[in-house]
């Protein structure tokens, strides 16, 4: 993917003023920190509960072993 120059970077800020209006920045900006800020909120989450499951497996108690057979009655 090709990189941004200033030149490009100003012609998109000059559009997104433009579009939006200068009152109105700081609101998309806002909105958009708050987006960005709720998805990683929601993704950590995930992930934390992804290695909790991965770490703590339920543990079970193994089963007692059985008896020893019995030995033939000798006469």
């Amino acid at each position: 993917m090709p990189q941004l120059g200033m030149g490009e970077l100003l012609i998109i800020f000059v559009a997104i003023l433009v579009l939006f209006g200068a009152n109105q920045i700081p609101k998309v900006a806002r909105n958009l920190g708050q987006g960005m800020r709720e998805f990683k909120k929601a993704t950590r989450e995930l992930t934390e509960d992804d290695t909790k499951d991965q770490e703590a497996p339920p543990r079970r108690d193994p089963a007692p072993p059985p008896p020893p057979p019995a030995a033939p009655p000798t006469a």
